[in-house]
């Protein structure tokens, strides 16, 4: 091994130029000076290195090189995006897959070019290339780049130049490391002898890392709320379950004849199931966030009632219970259910259909309502970033949008805009509502979000389990006990106008409390559970209440992809024909989700690989006309999913 410096002028040029680049770039993130300094000091060195290599460490070098360079790529991805805070919570094995990932990247540009400097170069410049889009984007919308965004890059592009650029010191950091170890790669002079040969075991390897990483992610969620992809699964193992996740499978005995056929059986609108004489009553549509009803667990004693207000509601009333298909977490698939009428049932766990499968304009109540002359509010009062809604409200076709700005931000429980400022700033468009204006909201609370075990001044809790018990649950049933005061104001108000009004209340799903907790209301908490009492997990109430005359109903179960057809038939609204087909659907399949659904047969909950008879054939049709909703835009049946007209 020969090594030496060789100081000339271009060389000392070539040093000036990204020496004072840097130091520019350091100076307006605030980098630390004597990060600087030390990136001088190892920087002119390596521009002046001129390195000779014995040919036969050849192969150690490249090794080394690859896999130093794969590792500094992941470590750089992950040091950029996360915080202090999250940084630890990669687990060591996620490091090792996202590393695996990385090197795979190596190998396959080594098929290509068969260069280890250039495979370096080009490798190592692309992986935190990649991290800076995935870091700008979350500074922009708050949640993380993924491969849906690529479907729709055009609309990215459209909008850029409406964002501001910064950097931080972070950026500057992972910069200077990427410029030394490009700098190293090409000082080392390694001479592979091109061959198909070396090519296909770089192949073959690749596909090896592939294999690791396919074997050893089966069981791992695409994360796309804020940064929880990047720290639980690595940003890169994230990105590609989010490719994984994105290809959905065409269901069996697929085509567009079977779509047609299922045409024949209904027709574009059907008045058959109008409850009452009522027109175009304003449609009020709360989900409440993380609302349940703990005693569906088991035995749950407290010391005054949770929902008094609730537990009296009767008259013009449907109530009962609905499964979601989230537990905890995961709000807008709730969302979705509920306005689309589609079911999680068939797609990927873990996935989120705002982040990964709205490409288009989804038929949905709101295109329904809007054929017949509603004006569409959404109402949330968060960030609109918060899992994309501002992105996904417009393909919705919602005509108005109000998120956190648009609401009195000191109006908090904890630390979350109350429950009663959405409802007074629903009531606030309901006065200020056009003459014959039809009105549609739908709001989405945040008063009852998870984070269950901080103590607050600006909160009293009055309602606590009797006996053992946990601050977390009880801090959440006093929770859910405002929500009950808030909603009693909101149905007080309008019972008491002219106009007819519909409001339909549901929870997203149950809260995400210790397991302790739950342990002491039905024995066992969140493991060893029948597939009975795993949906009581998932269960949550819902109301739909008129301020006029209807007839007052109690479900047993049903699920929330059924309440917008039921919401539909109590507002007197003819039927679109997929709403039709859910309604005849649900006589024989009453509830749905992702665990599985409600057998009349087998009087319990079966998974959907587990149906048979009658009930096997319209889970097999409901899976065919929500595979064609969302993914055949070359057959997309316009009878079931027209969107507007």
């Amino acid at each position: 091994m020969k090594v030496s410096l060789e100081i000339e002028k271009k060389k000392n040029i070539i040093f000036a130029v990204i020496y004072l680049i840097m130091i520019a770039a350091s100076y307006f993130a605030g980098a630390k000076w004597w990060v600087v300094l030390l990136f001088g000091l190892v920087l002119y060195p390596l521009i002046m290195l001129k390195l000779k290599l014995p040919e036969k460490l050849d192969l150690l070098w490249t090794v080394v090189l690859y896999i130093g360079g794969a590792a500094l790529s992941v470590f750089s991805i992950q040091y950029l995006l996360l915080d202090a805070e999250d940084f630890p919570k990669t687990t060591d094995f996620i490091y090792i897959i996202n590393f695996v990932l990385a090197l795979a990247v190596f190998l396959i540009i080594h098929a290509v070019c068969n260069n280890v400097s250039l495979t370096c170069t080009i490798a190592s410049i692309f992986l935190v290339a990649f991290a800076h889009v995935d870091y700008f984007v979350y500074e922009f919308r708050g949640n993380e780049f993924t491969y849906a965004d690529l479907k729709s890059a055009g609309t990215g592009l459209s909008v850029v130049t409406k964002y501001s650029f910064s950097i931080s010191q972070k950026n500057v950091y992972v910069v200077m490391a990427l410029i030394l170890y490009v700098l190293l790669a090409r000082r080392i002079k390694i001479d592979i002898e091109s061959t198909i040969g070396t090519r296909i075991i770089s192949v073959m390897l690749a596909v090896i890392c592939g294999l690791f990483v396919a074997l050893n992610s089966v069981d791992l969620n695409t994360e796309t709320w804020e940064k929880k992809g990047t720290y639980r699964n690595g940003y890169l193992l994230n990105f590609v379950l989010g490719i994984r996740d994105s290809f959905i499978s065409e269901p069996d005995d697929y085509s567009a004849g079977a779509v047609k056929k299922l045409e024949k059986n209904y027709t574009e609108a059907d008045s058959s199931k109008s409850e009452s004489d009522v027109k175009d009553p304003t449609i009020i549509v709360i989900m409440n966030e993380s609302f349940s009803d703990l005693s569906v667990l088991g035995n749950l004693e407290t010391n005054q009632p949770v929902t008094p207000f609730m537990d009296s509601l009767r008259q013009n009333t449907i109530r009962g219970y609905a499964l979601s298909s989230v537990y905890g977490a995961k709000t807008p698939n709730s969302e979705w259910e509920y306005m689309t009428g589609n079911s999680m049932a068939f797609l990927p766990e873990g996935s989120v259909v705002y982040q990964q499968y709205i490409d288009d304009q989804p038929t949905s109540i709101v295109s329904t309502l809007k054929n017949n002359g509603y004006t569409c509010v959404g109402m949330h009062p968060y960030y609109s970033t918060g899992w994309s809604r501002n992105k996904v409200y417009p393909k919705l076709g919602f005509d108005e949008t109000h998120f956190m700005d648009d609401f009195d931000e000191t109006n908090i429980l904890r630390e979350y805009i109350t429950d009663q400022e959405l409802y007074d700033g629903i009531i606030d468009r309901y006065e200020n509502r056009k003459n014959n204006e039809k009105l549609y909201i739908m709001g989405i609370t945040m008063q009852n979000h998870g984070g269950y075990g901080t103590r607050y001044d600006n909160f009293d809790q009055e309602v606590y389990k009797l006996g053992d018990s946990y601050t977390d649950g009880n801090q959440y049933l006093s929770l859910i006990h405002e929500s009950d005061k808030a909603f009693k104001n909101l149905i007080t108000y309008f019972q008491n106008v002219d106009d007819p009004v519909e409001i339909v209340f549901f929870g997203d799903h149950q809260p995400g409390l210790y397991s302790e907790f739950i342990k002491l209301i039905n024995g066992k908490g969140t493991s060893g559970l029948s597939e009975d009492e795993i949906e009581k997990l998932y269960t949550v109430p819902f109301y739909i209440w008129t301020n006029y005359e209807t007839e007052a109903k109690t479900v047993d179960i049903t699920s929330l992809n059924y309440l917008s057809t039921m919401t539909l038939e109590r507002a007197n609204i003819d039927l679109p024909a997929y709403n039709q087909f859910l309604a005849d659907m649900m006589e024989v399949v009453p509830a749905i989700n992702s665990r599985g659904y409600y057998s009349k047969t087998a009087g319990g909950f079966l998974h959907i690989d587990e149906a048979t008879g009658e009930e096997a054939e319209w889970i097999k049709n409901y899976n065919i006309l929500q595979y064609n909703s969302m993914f055949d835009e070359k057959n997309k049946s316009s009878l079931f999913f027209p969107y507007i007209k």
